[in-house]
Parts: C-alpha cells; structure tokens; sequence
C-alpha cells in the first residue's frame, strides 16, 4: 500500500495498530545510512545522496484523531498529510 506524504510518495506502508506505529519507505529499507528525528518526533531516515527514503511515525492515528493533519518537519520543507486513505485501517 503506498501513501503521499506532503509532496512525497512511499512506495510501501505499514502500520502497526497496537503501537500506532506507520513505517513508510521507498526502496529497500537498507537503503537508509543516515537517521535523523524531526522536531515532532517522528524518525526519519535518508540514503546516501540525502534523499529521504523513509519515515516512522508514532502514534499516526492519535496525531491524526487529535490534530487533523500529521506535520513532518525536513531540513528543508515541511511535509503535512491530513488522509492517509485506508493505510490506519488495514491493520
């Protein structure tokens, strides 16, 4: 299941329901060889060209529930992201 982020589409999604934990990432997972925290707390991670391959967001439905949008502050933009389609509900 792929899902859009701000301008940006991971290619894979899944979410964990008993933790609210949504992993996103394009590519292989072991693409990423730097990490790095917003400053919301969501982890991300990027490939050795600086591109972000990856995020990891806690408690994505409880954002979502209590805020209405989930925010994901990057270097360099700001990605935000108020539907994540069905990807909380498939779990």
């Amino acid at each position: 299941m792929s899902v859009r982020i701000g301008t940006i589409d991971f290619e894979s999604a899944t979410y964990d329901a008993g933790g609210d934990v949504l992993y996103l990432h394009n590519g292989s997972p072991s693409d990423a060889v730097d990490f790095d925290g917003s400053p919301e707390g969501h982890h991300t991670r990027f490939d050795a060209a600086g591109n972000l391959v990856g995020i990891t967001i806690v408690n994505a439905r409880y954002i979502l529930d209590l805020e209405g949008v989930i925010t994901v502050t990057l270097p360099d933009r700001v990605l935000e992201c108020g539907d994540l389609g069905d990807v909380l509900s498939a779990a």
